[in-house]
């Protein structure tokens, strides 16, 4: 399902107009972005929880001349699923 999709399916589940979907979806996806990127947590009961997380500089190889490198530490977004969408998906 891409947005579009996830639009439309918003958009007649909810009883509003694409547009309405589209501009909920949007603005919703933008304070997470925002929020996460400041380094607060979003939590979604049932959903589950967006939050950046730090990743250790490590040692990696250039996989086209097999050279070692060092790949530096940095921060990336992660998801952790709740109980309800585990289950859910589970079943």
């Amino acid at each position: 399902m891409n947005k579009g999709e996830l639009v439309d399916a918003v958009a007649e589940k909810a009883n509003v107009t694409k547009k309405q979907a589209e501009a909920a979806l949007t603005a919703a996806f933008d304070v997470i972005q925002a929020t996460v990127a400041a380094g607060d947590k979003v939590t979604l009961v049932g959903f589950g929880s967006f939050e950046a997380r730090e990743r250790q500089a490590r040692e990696g190889r250039n996989p086209k001349t097999g050279e070692a490198m060092t790949i530096p530490a940095t921060k990336v977004p992660a998801f952790s699923a709740g109980k309800l969408f585990k289950d859910k998906v589970a079943s």
